[in-house]
C-alpha cells in the first residue's frame, strides 16, 4: 500500500466535524457590558454600554485628558485612568478603534503607543479586545464610511437616547462600542440560526 494512504481510514471520518475553510459559530451571551475606546496621546475617549440582545443602553462616557510633560508620563496617565475605569465598571468585552495611516509619522507613532497602552490596560481584566477600523465604525452608525464626526455624534445620541452634552472624544468611543454591539447582534442571529444561543 502506498505510504500516502497507509494511515487513512474511513472509520475516522466524522460527518459533523467542521471541514477545512468552514467557520464555526461561537456562542454569544445575550447580556454584555462593552467598553468602547478612542485612544489618543492627549485625549482618550471612553464609553460604556450595556447590551441585552438587540437592546443597547448607555451607561457612562468621558474623556481622559492626559497629564505630564513627557510622552511616558502621559501614557502612564492613560494606563492608570483606564485601569480604574475597568475595575469600576467591569466590562465583559472591549472595543477599540484601529489605528489609521496618518500623514505625520510622529503623530501616528504616538497614537499607536496610546492605543497599545489602552489595550494593555484592557487585557488586565482578561476581557476580549475587538478592533474596528474608523471607516467601519462610521458605516455602521451613519451608513457611510465618510461621515463627519458631528454626524457620528448625532447618531450616537439618537441611538442611545442621550439628551445631555457629549464631547466628540466620548461620542467617538461610544460609536466604537455601538459598532461592536452591531457585530454582536449579527453573531447572535447567526448563533440563533445554528441553535447555539446560550440561555
Amino acid at each position: 500500500m502506498s505510504t500516502r494512504y497507509r494511515n487513512s481510514s474511513w472509520r475516522s471520518f466524522d460527518p459533523d466535524a467542521p471541514r477545512a475553510g468552514e467557520s464555526t459559530v461561537v456562542p454569544v451571551p445575550l447580556r454584555c457590558r462593552v467598553l468602547g475606546l478612542d485612544p489618543g496621546s492627549l485625549r482618550t475617549g471612553y464609553g460604556l454600554i450595556d447590551c441585552d440582545g438587540p437592546t443597547q443602553r448607555y451607561l457612562a462616557a468621558g474623556v481622559i485628558r492626559t497629564q505630564g510633560e513627557t510622552l511616558a508620563e502621559r501614557l502612564r496617565h492613560i494606563y492608570v485612568s483606564l485601569t480604574q475605569i475597568i475595575e469600576t465598571h467591569r466590562p465583559d468585552e472591549i472595543a477599540i478603534e484601529r489605528v489609521f495611516v496618518h500623514r505625520n509619522p510622529d503623530s501616528a507613532l504616538k497614537l499607536g503607543q496610546a492605543r497599545g497602552v489602552a489595550m494593555c490596560a484592557a487585557s488586565l481584566l482578561g476581557a476580549p479586545v475587538f478592533e474596528y477600523a474608523p471607516r467601519a465604525i462610521k458605516l455602521a452608525l451613519v451608513g457611510t464610511g465618510n461621515a463627519e464626526k458631528l454626524q457620528v455624534a448625532h447618531m450616537v445620541k439618537a441611538i442611545l437616547a442621550i439628551d445631555t452634552a457629549l464631547g466628540l472624544d466620548a461620542s467617538d468611543a461610544l460609536a466604537v462600542g455601538l459598532c461592536h454591539g452591531q457585530s454582536r447582534r449579527l453573531n447572535l442571529l447567526m448563533a440563533g440560526a445554528a441553535g447555539n444561543v446560550p440561555a
